[in-house]
C-alpha cells in the first residue's frame, strides 16, 4: 500500500456565472499588447478555449440595422439609353458598392426582390 493523500469532496461544485462585465475584463486583459492568451485564461482559472469563444462573442459586429438610403429622382432617361428609344419606363439602383440594377418594363415584385438582395450583399457576377 502507498502512503498518500486523500482529497474528500464534501460539496458539489457548481458551474461558475460570469457577469458580462467580468467576461469583458479578461478578453480586455487579452487584446493588451504582449499578453498570452493562455496565461490569461489560466490567471482567470478558466480554459483557453472559453477565453477565444468569450473573445470571438464579445468581438463580434452585431447585426446592424436595416437604414435608408438616399434616392434621388431624374426627370427622365437619358437620350442614350434604350428606354428613351423604346417610351418604356426604367428605374435605376446604385449600391454603395459600385452595383448598378436597371430594369425597363414591367417586372414582378419578387424578381425585383430577389436582384435587390443578391445586390445589397455585394454579390457581383461578371
Amino acid at each position: 500500500m502507498t502512503t498518500g493523500s486523500v482529497e474528500v469532496i464534501t460539496s458539489v461544485q457548481r458551474r461558475r456565472r460570469w457577469s458580462r462585465a467580468e467576461k469583458e475584463r479578461i478578453v480586455a486583459a487579452t487584446l493588451e499588447a504582449g499578453a498570452v492568451a493562455s496565461e490569461v485564461a489560466r490567471a482567470a482559472g478558466i480554459h483557453v478555449s472559453q477565453l477565444f469563444r468569450w473573445r470571438r462573442q464579445l468581438c463580434s459586429r452585431a447585426p446592424s440595422a436595416p437604414a435608408f438610403s438616399p434616392v434621388a429622382v431624374v426627370p427622365g432617361p437619358s437620350t442614350g439609353s434604350t428606354a428613351a428609344l423604346s417610351g418604356e419606363a426604367a428605374v435605376e439602383i446604385e449600391f454603395a458598392s459600385g452595383a448598378r440594377m436597371r430594369i425597363s418594363g414591367p417586372v414582378d415584385a419578387a424578381t425585383m426582390r430577389a436582384m435587390i438582395a443578391a445586390l445589397a450583399k455585394g454579390v457581383r457576377q461578371r
